[in-house]
């Protein structure tokens, strides 16, 4: 086993759990999104066109696009080296903006998504994103701005 690749190694612990997590969320299970890869900075995931996905037309619906765009791009920044820091302890990071274009529909197969870290501030994450047919056609971009937010910014306040 590699040094960067020991249990004791943050990356690798965190990317462990990220996994396991991922795997067992129920909304990806929904959506039937698969997580193929994850990275410090990089996030690979996938879905496949289901009928009871699709909007009137037959075609996947662009929110399904668009659950797959944030979900990879917040799997991309998950592993960052300040996020690792920033976070600690119960912290989050939450979606602040998100766009989508789309450039093509999907009507059959599966979608890929890589999603990359543009730029890691300590607070503000700019991060992006490419949808891909199975032959390497661009089906949507998207970029999105996140913030990490800490445990006392998450609890709610009163009326």
């Amino acid at each position: 086993m590699a040094e960067s690749e020991s249990p004791a190694d943050p990356v690798q612990a965190k990317r462990q759990g990220l996994i396991a997590f991922f795997n067992n969320f129920p909304f990806n299970k929904l959506l039937g999104m698969k997580l193929l890869e994850v990275e410090p900075g990089c996030a690979r995931l996938s879905m496949s066109w289901r009928p009871d996905l699709t909007q009137p037309a037959g075609i996947l619906h662009g929110g399904m696009i668009a659950s797959l765009v944030d979900t990879a791009i917040a799997h991309s920044i998950l592993l960052t080296l300040p996020d690792l820091d920033t976070l600690s302890p119960g912290g989050r990071i939450v979606s602040v903006d998100l766009r989508i274009k789309y450039l093509r529909p999907v009507s059959e197969g599966e979608i890929f998504c890589d999603a990359h870290v543009v730029r890691p501030g300590r607070t503000i994450i700019h991060a992006a994103a490419t949808v891909t047919s199975p032959a390497g056609k661009e089906v949507a971009l998207g970029d999105s701005i996140y913030m990490a937010v800490s445990r006392g910014q998450l609890q709610k306040k009163g009326p």
